[in-house]
Order: C-alpha cells, then sequence, then structure tokens
C-alpha cells in the first residue's frame, strides 16, 4: 500500500507523537476522505497537538479511540503500537487493514533504499554506512528510527535507513539492500514472544530484496537464516578483522588487507563488527572497497559514533561518563561492559520494565569485579537477579540523578561510570534523546566544583 492509495479513504493515525504527526502531515497532502489522529497512551510527557495538525486530524484520547479505529478503512499505526495491544489485537481478528508510516514510504522507495536492522548495532552500522558511502561519492539521506521519521525525509537517490523490529512488522516492500546486524531475545513484551520477534524483526528480508547482509558472527541470526542466501561479514570470505602486515589487527576484504583496526575509534569487539558489515553493505552497491581503502580509512578515522551509544562524557573528576541509553537490553548492556574491561566500572541499569530475562547478564557478570546501581522500574529487579555474585556490589537509587551522585562515591579514581540501562526510556522520560539529557544534566549538577 502506497501513500497515494489512502486518496478518497478514512484513515485513523494511531500515535501523536513524531511518527504520528509526521503520518498525518504526510496523508493529508493525498486527499483522504477524513482523518483522525487516536492517542490512547497521553500523560503529562505529551506534546500539544494543534495548529494544522489538528486541522488535518482532530485528536481522540481514551476509549473512544477504539470505535475510530475500527470505523476507519486504514489504521496507520506509529511503531510504538505493540503487537500485542488489545486494540490491536481485536483489529486485526477483525481483518482491519493495519499499516505503518515507514511501510507506506518503503512502497514508493525500496529501490533506492539500505534498510538496516538487527536487535545491537543498527544504530552504529546504518551511520557508518551513510557516512562511508559519503565519503566515495555516494551522496544519500540517512533516517528512520534514528531520529528522522521516513515520511519526513526529502526526495534523494538513495536512502540509508535504521528501522527498529516495531517498523520491520508491518512492510511489505524489502529495500534494496536488506542488512540485518544481530538477533537476541528484545521487546518480547511488545512482539507477543522471542519467535515473534524474531518474525517481525526479519520482515525486512521477506519480499525480495536484492541482496541479504547479515553478522556472519551472529549464533542466532545464522540459525534464523538457514541457508539462505546472503552476504556474511565477519567472515574470511568477505570483510572481517585479522592479522595485518604489521601484525596489528587489520580490516580485510577477503585476503586484502584495508586498514589497521586503530582506524576505526569506537571501542569494543562488536564495533568491529558493525564496521565489518558496513564495507561488506559498500562492497555489495559495486563499490571498489580496496580501491578506495585510503578514502575509507580516513572516513573511518573521522567517525565520532552516535551521541547516545557509548558516547564519552567529560568531567573534572577524573571519572569517565558514558551516555549507552541506546543499550535497551540485556545483551546490549553486555557488549558496552565489555567494551570497557579492565578499568574499574560502576554500570546504571533500569528504565521501563518488559518483563525481560536478566539472568544471562547475571551469567555475563558472575567473575567480573562491578558496581551496579539499579534505577526505576526495572533497576531493583535487575539488581535483584545480580544477588550473592560476590565481586559484583549492587546498589539501588530513587532516579538517574541520584544514580549519577551515588557512582561518584562507588567509583575509584580513573574508573568509568556507564549508563547502560538495559531498559527503554518509556514512562520516565519522552524518549531516549530525553533520558540522555537528564544523564549528561546529572554529571554536570554532581561534578566538583
Amino acid at each position: 500500500m502506497r501513500l497515494s492509495d489512502l486518496r478518497g479513504r478514512t484513515v485513523a493515525v494511531w500515535g501523536a507523537g513524531r511518527e504520528g504527526r509526521a503520518a498525518v502531515t504526510a496523508i493529508a497532502a493525498h486527499g483522504p476522505a477524513g482523518m483522525v489522529a487516536v492517542d490512547d497512551s497521553a500523560n503529562f510527557l505529551t506534546l500539544p497537538w494543534d495548529g494544522p495538525l489538528a486541522e488535518a486530524a482532530p485528536l481522540v484520547t481514551g476509549e473512544e479511540g477504539f470505535d475510530r479505529l475500527a470505523a476507519a478503512d486504514v489504521v496507520v499505526r506509529s511503531p510504538g503500537v505493540p503487537q500485542t495491544h488489545p486494540w490491536l489485537v481485536e483489529l486485526r481478528r477483525r481483518g482491519a487493514t493495519v499499516t505503518q508510516g515507514t511501510a507506506l514510504w518503503m512502497a514508493d522507495h525500496a529501490a533506492r533504499t539500505i534498510g538496516v536492522t538487527g536487535s545491537k548495532g543498527k544504530s552504529t552500522t546504518s551511520s557508518l554506512i551513510s557516512h562511508l558511502l559519503a565519503a566515495v561519492d555516494r551522496p544519500n539521506v540517512f533516517g528512520g528510527n534514528i531520529g528522522v521519521p521516513t515520511l519526513d525525509l526529502p526526495e534523494a537517490e538513495l536512502y540509508v535507513l535504521e528501522l527498529s523490529s516495531y517498523q520491520c512488522s508491518d512492510l511489505t516492500d524489502s529495500p534494496r539492500v536488506a542488512v540485518v546486524t544481530a538477533l537476541f531475545p528484545e521487546h518480547l513484551d511488545a512482539h507477543g514472544g522471542e519467535a515473534e520477534y524474531y518474525r517481525d524483526k526479519l520482515n525486512l528480508i521477506a519480499y525480495g530484496p536484492r541482496t541479504v547482509v547479515v553478522n556472519g558472527a551472529d549464533p542466532r541470526l545464522a540459525l534464523e537464516l538457514g541457508d539462505r542466501a546472503a552476504v556474511r561479514a565477519g567472515s574470511p570470505d568477505n570483510t572481517h578483522v585479522a592479522s595485518g602486515p604489521d601484525g596489528a589487527p587489520w580490516f580485510h576484504l577477503r585476503d586484502q588487507p584495508l586498514f589497521p583496526r586503530a582506524v576505526l575509534p569506537l571501542v569494543g569487539r562488536h564495533n568491529e563488527g558493525n564496521l565489518c558489515v558496513a564495507l561488506a553493505v559498500l562492497d555489495a552497491l559495486g563499490v571498489d572497497v580496496a580501491a578506495r581503502k585510503d578514502t575509507l580509512a580516513v572516513a573511518v578515522a573521522e567517525f565520532q559514533g552516535l551521541a547516545h551509544r557509548l558516547t564519552e562524557i567529560a568531567d573534572p573528576s577524573g571519572l569517565t561518563f558514558v551516555d549507552d541509553t541506546l543499550a535497551t537490553s540485556p545483551y546490549a548492556a553486555m557488549h558496552a561492559i565489555d567494551a570497557y574491561e579492565g578499568r574499574p566500572l560502576t554500570v546504571i541499569v533500569g528504565g521501563t520494565d518488559r518483563g525481560l530475562d536478566y539472568t544471562p547478564l547475571r551469567e555475563h557478570l558472575a567473575e567480573r569485579e562491578i558496581t551496579v546501581i539499579g534505577i526505576p522500574d526495572s533497576g531493583p529487579r535487575i539488581v535483584e537477579t545480580l544477588a550473592g555474585l560476590p565481586s559484583v556490589r549492587t546498589e539501588v537509587a530513587e532516579d538517574l540523578l541520584a544514580a549519577v551522585a551515588l557512582s561518584r562515591k562507588l567509583t575509584p579514581a580513573g574508573g568509568v561510570v556507564l549508563l547502560s540501562p538495559a531498559a527503554p526510556s518509556y514512562g520516565r522520560f519522552r524518549n531516549f534523546e530525553h533520558r540522555s539529557e537528564v544523564f549528561a544534566e546529572a554529571v554536570r549538577n554532581t561534578a566538583p566544583a
């Protein structure tokens, strides 16, 4: 279904956040017979709905919202509406037509799009792909889950999108190049279970992409893909890291050394894998990676990473504060912890409690000396899961500010304070950017004079 297919039809846009606003604006330009916006989760964080938005689609809140959704020819849901929402379950049972803004956009732009998803690494990998393509004279527009809704993107010859599992789930067109970086259990409350989450995630590759590129080192992804044809980055027959001409680790394309691992400023082995995937995408698009290796090395060295992914914050105390608010699962937090192995480490965890199993985090920390501070809502439960580990000190704080202040008391000189919450930000923050802002402000406000 395309945006143009909504002309003359009644449409209900479900969600009043960034994606819902973009959907109302885009759909209004195509002449629907009528349009309404529905927000069943309005609270103190909700932004005003007025002006042209309210004129194009009056906002309905509360229980009346379901009746308006059910009466529409097409429901355009925001990604934040979970598959398990009782209203959505009932709409699907009735055979309602439900789609998303990203699906509407992809129907018109798939042939010009590189779509990146994954339980870990999708933000960094998609950013790297966009950055490296620009460096080799392949201009592109970058957006999606990273912060710019697809329906707000300008026209371009090439797009690079970061796509969440929520956005992937309603696609009926695959992008030209479909990229999957990793799979592990995430967002299970929103998808209905582990199998359903993997199904929705891999819907990105379900509609005949020209090329599929995956992280070949990810075991769950390999299991789910089976023998499906795909470019598997991280393996010796593609992009990988191995000993180079000087004996140090180098990035390679097959047997061709490209540049040293030290060129990449991002910490952690997982970021090596992200760059391998990005280079494999360029190779699949016909970029002569070996011939352009010097240009690519400069671009890699200039890449500063994302604002909310292992972003270090300067502090006069000598402690290193690290914003990793995009780590919304225990597995993502485990990667972040590994990136600072060998340094005294305090980790702040907790956020929206989706009922995730934090046993893998416990197993990961079993032999590690570390301090863990839990904040609401899920922090106390995470801390409880870690109880009894001999070298893990656990504390609970009432909020993020209190956790930062406590971390200053507990972290040895020269150590690291890592916000890697292993949970989303919803409920107590507007979004992940808001949680980052609060963290940075807490670091500033608690800094020694």
